[in-house]
């Protein structure tokens, strides 16, 4: 979830962390555009150090005239237990609220003088606090992160106060039906384990959870070692560290006793859940299967999976002449209003799916086709579905960098994943890599005869049972 920090949760802030800005690229006068081979050339090195703590710093420089910075934390709900869900996001709202050094009307002051955006969210393995701002401004950019990561004040009159707002924005939660259609696919996926538990957490722990509760959750998680400081725009990266050093080089790497966070495995089950409700308009539907963690060799293939699978929005132009399958049927057969593919990684496991919304009519009928689409990718895709999805999925990661504030969150995120910033280059030879017997593998690896996971909300009378559901998920040949 996102947060700015004149609103928690506020589109200001989700708009902060889409910002565009131009990529700085070798330009001569008379050439008309840049090749891709001339853009990953052109892609700047990132730059990794540690501090003595363990705290990593990590930057990339660009030559902008603006910058963004930020601290990633590996810790997000999936490292809450039943009594603490909800804590990282409650952190989230609280962190612009004032630090020991300044109070919430000075922070908020500082911010506006140097005309820049703080903002921060919490996801289910991540939390991140983020600034974008003037290049010059560096230096006290990432002061102020480090004040609101270390210096929160958590004054009892304002956690009372975010207890409101926390609950708004649950009850705002129940009216996004994507949102609630993916909280339920988690809940079933993983069901009993940490990553079936929402980001949000539920109502009861918004209404309960303590000051101590919440000085706890700090205490356990936000170790140095744990933490990225990640920059990119107009930034030096010996001039980060040194910050890095001044401002964050107190940060704790030690636990208290027996206490270091060990992630657990959560087990994957197929199962489904439903929500019928035949007075809404249109039903929303995810349906998927366990897939691959964020560093497994399969993670590439899948993604040119996912492009042959592809989205379609009823807004959209194209109709028949549109590359995908499903998306060529969606508009002929009109099955949907909107779908796309989607595989969420996670250290150690992932989901791998499709999420469509349809009228009541048409629900069997796209679970069908859905169904039937992952069955041509474990047999029949060819070497010219994988060509135009290796475009699709080169294109989209270029897009993806495209500013400071996607290239820094790209640092952050990859850094706590990884350990370092993968660059493009390697990206782009293991997408040329793939071929369509390797993702014809994978897939069957991955979706073939496995028990998959349906979460449905709405008039979902004509959802097919889970059995026939089941027994879609492979073909039987003569």
């Amino acid at each position: 979830m996102a947060a700015s920090m004149w609103r928690v949760g506020s589109s200001a802030g989700r708009a902060i962390a889409k910002a565009r800005s131009p990529v700085l690229l070798p330009w001569k006068r008379g050439q008309g555009s840049i090749s891709y081979a001339q853009s990953l050339q052109a892609h700047p090195e990132t730059l990794l150090s540690t501090l003595d703590n363990g705290l990593r710093v990590a930057s990339e420089e660009t030559g902008h005239s603006t910058c963004t910075v930020g601290l990633w934390v590996n810790c997000g709900s999936r490292y809450e237990t039943t009594k603490n869900n909800g804590a990282a996001f409650f952190l989230e709202h609280l962190a612009f609220k004032g630090t020991k050094k300044y109070p919430q009307g000075a922070l908020e002051q500082e911010v506006e003088s140097m005309g820049a955006h703080l903002s921060a969210y919490t996801s289910r393995e991540h939390t991140a606090y983020y600034m974008k701002s003037l290049a010059k401004d560096l230096p006290k950019a990432v002061e102020l992160l480090a004040e609101v990561v270390q210096g929160s004040l958590l004054s009892e009159a304002e956690i009372e106060h975010q207890r409101g707002v926390v609950l708004q924005e649950l009850e705002e939660m129940e009216g996004s039906l994507q949102d609630v259609c993916m909280d339920l696919l988690h809940a079933t996926s993983f069901q009993g384990t940490p990553l079936g538990q929402s980001t949000l957490g539920p109502s009861h722990n918004a209404r309960t959870l303590t000051r101590q509760d919440l000085l706890e959750f700090i205490s356990s998680h936000f170790k140095a070692p744990r933490m990225v400081l990640a920059a990119a725009g107009g930034v030096n990266h010996r001039e980060l560290v040194d910050l890095a050093r001044q401002h964050l080089g107190g940060v704790s790497f030690q636990y208290e006793g027996d206490a270091v966070p060990v992630l657990s495995r959560c087990r994957f089950t197929g199962s489904e859940v439903r929500m019928r409700d035949d007075a809404m308009p249109l039903a929303h539907v995810a349906i998927a299967v366990e897939g691959a963690s964020a560093t497994s060799p399969d993670l590439v293939p899948l993604m040119l999976a996912n492009a042959i699978v592809g989205s379609y929005d009823v807004t959209y132009g194209g109709g028949k002449n549109l590359s995908s399958r499903l998306a060529r049927a969606a508009v002929e057969d009109k099955l949907c209003q909107r779908y796309h593919a989607f595989h969420t990684s996670y250290a150690d496991t992932g989901l791998l799916g499709v999420y469509f919304v349809s009228d009541k009519h048409h629900v069997d009928d796209m679970m069908f086709m859905v169904q039937n689409t992952w069955m041509n990718l474990c047999t029949t895709v060819t070497e010219s579905d994988v060509a135009r999805a290796k475009s699709v999925v080169k294109a989209t990661l270029l897009d993806q960098l495209d500013g400071t504030t996607p290239a820094c969150e790209d640092i952050g995120r990859q850094v706590l994943i990884h350990g370092r910033r993968v660059p493009l280059a390697e990206w782009d030879a293991k997408i040329d890599a793939v071929t369509a017997k390797m993702v014809r593998d994978v897939c069957s690896k991955y979706i073939y005869d496995k028990c998959p996971a349906v979460a449905a909300v709405g008039p979902i009378e004509q959802l097919p049972d889970y059995n026939r559901v089941r027994s879609s998920m492979y073909w039987l040949r003569i």
